[in-house]
């Protein structure tokens, strides 16, 4: 039978752990457990490392049983809740912290954390009111200003949201409020300020990938395509890491005559429809370019590349590799430089003379309408518009509105369906469908979606409705886009501020009809 562990082993435990010599401190651990396999220090200071090292489920199951031994500890409940949040658990690490609360109230650090995964969950109201409840306890905790801000971000109270970061910077200069902020600032359209915060917040950590990111997509913002792009491949750095290849990466360095390059879509749709324009420049270069595309998208493009595939297809040998949006970099791609020449996308003849047939004939202006995104997207609740919001532009005489809208939200199918829309996307089965129908009509007005890139892509006119701070590649101000020769582009005026851009657009729809 081993000998007891002495008071003397855990102490020396605990201060190699508290000067994260993790490697060190848990044999000390094990070897108490090896006398005591109840022991509840060891268990939870053992569990504890565990979640550091991102074991998380060995964490949860250590800790627990540390529970099982003291469940009066506050401590442990407190970890127990961050081990829960580890593993996206937020609802039951919500329980624990409040648990742990409930034994010792005034814990900042539970507090916070408490805070924190409540803001993860969108419960916004008692997140803000975790971080109140820190700054009452200790008006200097910088961690309360930040979520505080991040809160108020998320809610639309910009100005405050960014003197709370401003707060918590004043009392420790973090990386990550520096971040934070940087977003606010990008959030009020001031993007040149945001850059400079980003910037010191790499300052500070050099290798902190989203402010590299979000520091891009500012630069893209203000039109500096290349530093904006240079730093767009730290996206990578920012999630998975994307797929996982063994052929290099090309950006632009080795010639292609002679190989064989895939050429791969990441993120959403409209990325992919904007950045295909760059496909026949590779082939120009002498390369044989296998494309890879979301499966939606495999039809409409198939022209473009020497072979294509939809995701997930299994792919012929190639020597090199590329994702689609790093090739604005590899063509040193500048304003004045973008390649314009639309449409690069065309509708099937064949199929857009079915959708003639099946729309008839029409004396009115033929307008497609999309109104929503995808409610997936961070940003879709500054970008999307509700239906009933499109009642002044429903109401222009002389005009015959289709809905290109492939998902109805439940909150906007009772307003559609009184309306005189027709409605087609229950037939649209892919974007070719969706490009033989835009084909067919005279205008297309769109919120900012993959059907807006689809109307640029094929140059057909195309009205883009956009929040008061929009995605970089619309950049600011102009009212025109270089990436779309046929766009015309219709801006919020203030932050959510939707009303006003719909009396524009229906002003300048009843003109189009006048002109007829």
């Amino acid at each position: 039978m081993p000998d007891p562990p002495t008071p003397d082993l855990l102490v020396q435990a605990v201060a190699l752990h508290r000067a994260l010599r993790l490697a060190e401190a848990e044999p000390l651990y094990q070897r108490i457990l090896t006398a005591q396999p109840n022991h509840f220090d060891a268990l939870h200071m053992l569990g504890v490392i565990r979640h550091q090292q991102g074991r998380n489920p060995e964490a949860l199951d250590l800790i627990g049983r540390a529970l099982a031994a003291r469940p009066s500890s506050a401590w442990a409940h407190s970890n127990i809740g961050l081990v829960l949040r580890a593993l996206t658990r937020h609802a039951e690490a919500v329980a624990s912290f409040e648990r742990a609360l409930q034994l010792d109230p005034n814990d900042v650090d539970t507090i916070i954390n408490l805070g924190g995964t409540l803001f993860a969950l969108a419960r916004y109201e008692e997140a803000l009111a975790a971080a109140e409840r820190v700054l009452a306890l200790d008006p200097g905790w910088a961690e309360a200003f930040n979520l505080r801000g991040n809160v108020l971000q998320e809610t639309g109270r910009l100005a405050e949201a960014l003197a709370s970061y401003d707060r918590a910077v004043a009392i420790d200069p973090d990386h990550t409020v520096f971040c934070n902020r940087g977003s606010a600032l990008q959030a009020l359209n001031q993007h040149r300020e945001a850059i400079a915060s980003y910037d010191r917040a790499v300052a500070l950590k050099h290798d902190y990938a989203d402010a590299h990111w979000n520091g891009a997509l500012a630069r893209l913002c203000i039109g500096d395509l290349p530093g904006g792009f240079a730093k767009f491949e730290w996206r990578w750095r920012t999630g998975d890491g994307g797929p996982s290849f063994r052929q290099p990466l090309w950006l632009g360095a080795q010639p292609l005559s002679g190989k064989t390059i895939l050429l791969y879509a990441e993120q959403g749709v409209g990325d992919c429809l904007q950045f295909a324009r760059y496909v026949p420049l590779v082939t120009e270069r002498g390369a044989q370019v296998l494309l890879a595309v979301h499966r939606e998208l495999k039809a409409l493009l198939s022209d473009l590349a020497d072979e294509i595939f939809a995701e997930g297809e299994a792919l012929p040998p190639f020597d090199l590799r590329c994702p689609l949006l790093s090739l604005p970099l590899a063509f040193g791609t500048t304003l004045a430089t973008i390649p314009a020449d639309v449409p690069y996308v065309r509708a099937d003849e064949e199929r857009a003379a079915r959708w003639q047939a099946r729309l008839g004939a029409s004396a009115s202006l033929r307008v497609g309408l999309v109104w929503s995104g995808n409610p997936a997207h961070k940003n879709d609740r500054r970008r999307s518009i509700s239906f009933d919001q499109l009642a002044p532009l429903l109401a222009a005489p002389g005009v015959q509105f289709v809905s290109l809208q492939k998902e109805v939200r439940p909150s906007d199918a009772e307003a559609m369906g009184r309306s005189p829309l027709i409605d087609l996307a229950a037939e649209l089965h892919d974007f070719a469908d969706t490009a033989a129908v835009v084909a067919s009509l005279d205008l297309i007005i769109s919120v900012d979606t993959a059907v807006a890139h689809l109307a640029g892509a094929m140059g057909k006119p195309v009205w883009v409705l956009l929040p008061f701070s929009p995605d970089w590649r619309w950049l600011l101000e102009r009212h025109d886009s270089p990436w779309y020769p046929s766009a015309q582009l219709f801006r919020q005026p203030r932050i959510g501020d939707w009303a006003s851009v719909i009396a524009r657009v229906a002003e300048k729809l009843r003109y189009r009809v006048d002109l007829r």
